[in-house]
């Protein structure tokens, strides 16, 4: 008799923390997550050797700053077992299968892209939209210091102004998911970060992404 293959401990927990997800529909639909990951995993990613970047340039963009920039790639997840951890999960094709049917998206010829962030005081984001190469996008924060509560992402509706309408809540293991579209927009509007916002980014991308190394499957 045919059965199911048994979940890893990683797919369970996002599974069920997907299931419970709160879903937003305005401005643009997105996901708040709470309990993503193992908590050990959790932990992990915030313990990796990789130092904030030094003399950052802040400028409201994260690709002024791409040499310093942090990925899942071959090469970090044959040194650090949580990386590859990561990759397994979100190549699940279980996981990748619930995440096309909670935000009704194909990402079957999508590629993973995983990147570490860690953000100081000084950085901030302007209002954007996601290149149009980008399927998916999933934040995780990690830091569990309470002075970062408020330093979740910023949600913008899509008037001129780009008026702030929500920030996801920053906490340990929480996040949020949203799909690249004409109204996504996002940012994080300038204030103090008391600390070092560490999160992941977790993006699907098509064919047409440039920067190869950068996927966690070379390609």
């Amino acid at each position: 008799m045919d059965t199911k293959p048994e979940l890893s401990l990683g797919a369970s927990k996002l599974l069920t923390c997907l299931a419970q997800c709160d879903h937003q529909t305005a401005p643009y639909d997105f996901w708040l997550l709470h309990d993503v990951l193992p908590p050990d995993w959790v932990k992990a990613i915030a313990a990796l050797p990789f130092a904030p970047p030094q003399q950052a340039v802040f400028d409201g963009r994260r690709e002024s700053n791409n040499s310093t920039r942090v990925y899942f790639a071959p090469e970090n997840q044959a040194k650090f077992p949580v990386c590859a951890d990561m990759v397994q999960l979100f190549s699940d094709p279980t996981v990748v299968s619930r995440l096309e049917a909670l935000t009704r998206t194909d990402l079957s010829k999508g590629h993973l892209r995983i990147e570490y962030c860690q953000d100081v005081d000084g950085f901030w984001l302007e209002p954007h939209l996601d290149i149009s190469v980008k399927l998916f996008t999933m934040l995780v924060y990690l830091s569990d210091d309470p002075a970062l509560r408020d330093a979740g992402t910023d949600v913008y509706d899509d008037s001129p102004e780009h008026r702030l309408v929500c920030s996801a809540p920053y906490e340990p293991n929480a996040g949020l998911i949203f799909i690249p579209g004409k109204k996504s927009w996002h940012g994080f509007t300038p204030r103090p970060i008391r600390g070092v916002r560490k999160s992941i980014i977790i993006n699907f991308v098509t064919d047409d992404w440039r920067a190869k190394e950068e996927l966690a499957f070379p390609c």
